[in-house]
């Protein structure tokens, strides 16, 4: 399930989630056009928390939706991530909830107005804004349920050296999906609903999976049935 069904603004989820605390002065800097090449990079990677949808099938802003603990999904999302990786930044539509709570969490905000066209265009964007990065824990707004020690590892092994990482529990693949800097060129120039699918599967053979016992990896939210982790089989 790493490369899920259709995400909540109609299209595909991606191919496969500048620091918390020490992102510089402006969270809500906006991602630039910056020129990213396929160069390997030593510096850790990032966690992207991917905030950008429509949450059309929701029937409402479902990164502001209260799960059973009372905390909001995006919330909950954003603090999971900063749990399991100190380099944390999320892609939002500007305005948005998610943009809120990303800015209150002391995460970096990067602003993708393009989110509407699709998620290849937010996956893009938070490339392009964090240039330094030695890849990217690709981490949806709507999972909430993943463990922080799930991200750790997944970080973890990008940091390692792996190429792409897609952790796997019960035998199926979910998120967040792992990249590594040296993908930043073909990264940084996704468009539309296809978003990194066509990057990971051109790499098949350098795709580590990663056992975790997370049912969380499997547990997206698409309608208010799923605000409850309980749910996921």
């Amino acid at each position: 399930m790493s490369i899920k069904g259709q995400s909540d603004n109609g299209q595909r989820r991606p191919g496969l989630s500048d620091t918390a605390g020490t992102a510089g002065t402006d969270p809500r800097a906006q991602a630039s056009p910056a020129k990213v090449a396929d160069e390997p990079s030593a510096r850790c990677p990032v966690v992207l928390v991917l905030g950008a949808g429509l949450s059309r099938r929701f029937g409402g802003d479902k990164l502001a939706a209260r799960l059973p603990d009372g905390r909001e999904v995006g919330a909950a999302t954003l603090q999971v991530a900063r749990a399991g990786w100190p380099q944390v930044a999320c892609v939002v539509r500007p305005g948005t909830r998610m943009a809120e709570l990303a800015a209150e969490a002391g995460v970096r905000v990067i602003e993708c107005p393009e989110a509407v066209d699709g998620m290849g265009h937010s996956l893009a964007a938070g490339v392009r804004a964090t240039p330094d990065a030695g890849g990217w824990v690709v981490m949806l707004g709507d999972m909430p349920h993943v463990s922080s020690g799930t991200v750790r590892r997944v970080a973890q092994a990008i940091q390692d050296g792996a190429t792409v990482v897609l952790p796997v529990c019960q035998g199926r693949r979910g998120h967040p999906v792992g990249l590594h800097g040296r993908l930043a060129g073909r990264l940084a120039a996704l468009t539309g609903d296809e978003g990194a699918r066509a990057v990971v599967a051109s790499l098949s053979h350098e795709v580590r999976m990663l056992d975790v016992d997370d049912i969380g990896i499997l547990a997206d939210i698409d309608r208010p049935a799923d605000l409850d982790a309980s749910s996921v089989t």
